[in-house]
């Protein structure tokens, strides 16, 4: 949390895409109560170069041709209700200044 590109999540309702781990990155949000942390990854696609979410405030948007749409607080898929899956929810803990990010 010390470093400068995690300085966003210092303040409520913003969201940080932390690349190279899970499907396809991780998306670490402030939900003003905690810290939330999904996989980046849409879980209605199989993983592709468009399966990734860009994140939105509180919102993650697949960048395929559906453009799916997640909340980044409940994991759950807001543009398609009859979508199967929500987003891979991971743990989170916080220990001091450092987040700790499991499944």
């Amino acid at each position: 949390m010390n470093l400068p590109q995690y300085s966003p999540l210092q303040f409520v309702s913003n969201s940080v895409f932390v690349p190279n781990v899970g499907n396809g990155g991780v998306i670490v949000t402030n939900s003003g109560t905690g810290f939330l942390a999904w996989d980046a990854s849409d879980p209605n696609h199989t993983p592709s170069s468009c399966s990734k979410l860009e994140v939105n405030g509180l919102e993650g948007t697949c960048g395929c041709s559906d453009a799916n749409v997640y909340s980044l607080i409940t994991g759950q898929p807001l543009s398609n209700t009859d979508l199967q899956c929500g987003l891979k929810a991971y743990r989170v803990e916080q220990s001091g200044n450092d987040l700790i990010i499991t499944n």
